[in-house]
């Protein structure tokens, strides 16, 4: 359990490639030239799934080594997992219908939410100590 951080790690690099391979992919089936960041619709899906992946990975990664790092690799690790698995949910979702996002993305964040307790907890307990 304590090397399951990693693989989360491993994973999200997987899903942020994942995700620009999406808006490449698009930008040469609809013919959208670079640096253009809007045109066809299905574009501008793939678009926003990259980066709002980015943005909440900006987030994600940190608090998942704190927490790791501060007692709760296991934890973490787990927890993890559930935002991987939440972001492809939204992702996959966000591709056919914006509408159906939702779901994948409070899971996600759940993930996140339970990282940043854990981070929070673990670091109080090391600056009392």
């Amino acid at each position: 359990m304590t090397h399951l951080p990693a693989l989360v790690t491993l994973l999200t690099v997987l899903l942020l490639f994942g995700t620009m391979w999406a808006v490449g992919h698009a930008r040469g089936k609809y013919a959208i030239k670079a640096p253009a960041t809007s045109g066809h619709p299905a574009f501008e899906r793939a678009y926003r799934v990259q980066m709002n992946t980015l943005e909440n990975t900006v987030m994600f990664l940190p608090t998942l080594w704190l927490a790791a790092h501060y007692g709760f690799s296991g934890w973490a690790g787990v927890a993890g997992l559930v935002w991987v698995a939440g972001r492809v949910w939204y992702a996959l979702a966000y591709l056919k219908d914006p509408a159906r996002r939702g779901p994948g993305y409070l899971v996600g964040m759940s993930g996140w939410a339970a990282l940043l307790v854990l981070a929070c907890v673990g670091v109080g307990r090391a600056m009392l100590v």
